[in-house]
């Protein structure tokens, strides 16, 4: 049995979307982090980061959510959820996922905790600030892809795990002065993403209630 580690509305949320699409039996383990479930050292033996997710699949412990998505989609979707190997537009997908896991999420993770790159108030705003402005420009990046990609994703036509995982980021800014929805494309992108079966029933079981994004 697939068992996946999560929080809610945690970076489990792209994988978690990707169990629920393909529809393969698994189950939800949750943390509760404000008990610090995931620092605590029976998890810590799986994952040693203590981050979240972590997905167990027939023995195998896998960390680090872009992992977790491409081992998901080659195993069990059946070529559905990614292009063939060796095909341009498997090269397009390892792109965009290094993209967003590398530089999207990481700039999200230096908005949302700027405290760790700086001690004073007034030091901490300004990495905040920044990280907006830097988040910013890599959504207009998207935006910008999205409306030439062709069709209503990322890759064009064909649904992949890009889309989960763009729409899991994008629901991060939801906050910040200029969100992921304010953009024409972008906006469409998640409205059309939250239609889905399979996105639906996923915040259902993380208890997370709209507006999504």
């Amino acid at each position: 049995m697939i068992q996946l580690y999560y929080y809610p509305g945690n970076a489990n949320l792209a994988p978690h979307m990707i169990l629920e699409e393909m529809g393969i039996p698994y189950e939800l383990v949750l943390l509760d982090t404000e008990k610090k479930e995931h620092q605590q050292a029976a998890y810590m033996k799986l994952n040693p980061t203590g981050k979240i997710p972590t997905l167990l699949d027939d023995g195998l412990v896998l960390t680090e959510t872009a992992a977790i998505c491409l081992h998901l989609a080659d195993k069990y979707s059946g070529g559905k959820l990614v292009p063939a190997l060796g095909t341009p537009q498997r090269a397009q997908l390892y792109r965009w996922l290094m993209y967003l896991t590398n530089t999207l999420q990481a700039e999200l993770i230096t908005y949302f905790y700027p405290h760790r790159l700086a001690q004073e108030e007034a030091a901490i705003a300004q990495v905040k600030a920044n990280a907006e402005a830097r988040v910013a420009e890599m959504i207009d990046l998207l935006e910008n892809s999205l409306a030439q990609s062709g069709g209503a994703y990322l890759l064009g036509e064909q649904f992949t795990l890009l889309d989960p995982y763009l729409f899991m980021l994008c629901r991060w800014t939801r906050n910040m002065h200029k969100p992921a929805r304010k953009r024409e494309h972008l906006g469409r992108f998640l409205n059309l993403l939250a239609e889905r079966p399979c996105v639906q029933r996923t915040f259902e079981m993380e208890g997370i209630a709209a507006p999504y994004f």
